[in-house]
């Protein structure tokens, strides 16, 4: 597996080794020792899946408060989507900046999500199947969201008219939000 550290701080694009031949292929999606090495040391408490129907569908941007935050380890297993990860990290030399990967059900990517980082994504294509390991378990009283088009982060999505839940549509900008990390 190759880990990068991308531009946010923490922020980690793993591509998984691929083991194939005629039959189909084989790779480990997590391995403890292997991804602790790389800077995700977890441990890990939930796994999530979610199914998205339609492409343009936007989730985010998402968190949760302190204490109850999370750090996620993000992967696409149908479909594409374009995966955004946003520091909300006072303390942090990479604050309000943003970075994204395209994550495949074909090229097996995934993205660590730190504590401390609002995590959104856009479905690319039709019939989208997502899954993540959470190092906190779901708290909804902690549960926040941010605007995903709030003009603090700039995030480049390639959509203005996403389809969204009403959750994501009246999320409130950053500057109203009050979180601290």
């Amino acid at each position: 597996m190759q880990a990068t550290a991308l531009e946010v701080r923490g922020v980690i694009l793993i591509e998984p080794t691929v083991h194939g031949d005629a039959r189909g292929w084989f790779y480990e999606s997590f391995s403890e020792a292997a991804y602790a090495a790389a800077g995700i040391a977890g441990p890990f408490v939930q796994d999530n899946r979610s199914y998205s129907a339609k492409k343009g569908t936007l989730r985010g941007l998402h968190c949760q408060a302190a204490p109850m935050a999370q750090g996620k380890l993000f992967g696409c297993t149908r479909g594409r989507i374009l995966d955004v990860a946003v520091d909300a990290r006072r303390d942090s030399p990479t604050y309000l900046k943003w970075v994204s990967a395209v994550l495949t059900a074909e090229n097996k990517h995934q993205l660590w999500i730190p504590r401390g980082c609002l995590h959104g994504f856009l479905t690319l294509t039709d019939d989208v199947e997502v899954f993540y390991k959470v190092d906190a378990p779901y708290a909804p009283a902690h549960d926040r969201s941010i605007r995903w088009n709030d003009p603090a982060f700039g995030v480049k999505w390639g959509t203005e008219s996403p389809v969204l839940s009403a959750k994501d549509q009246n999320a409130p900008l950053w500057s109203d939000a009050g979180l601290e990390f």
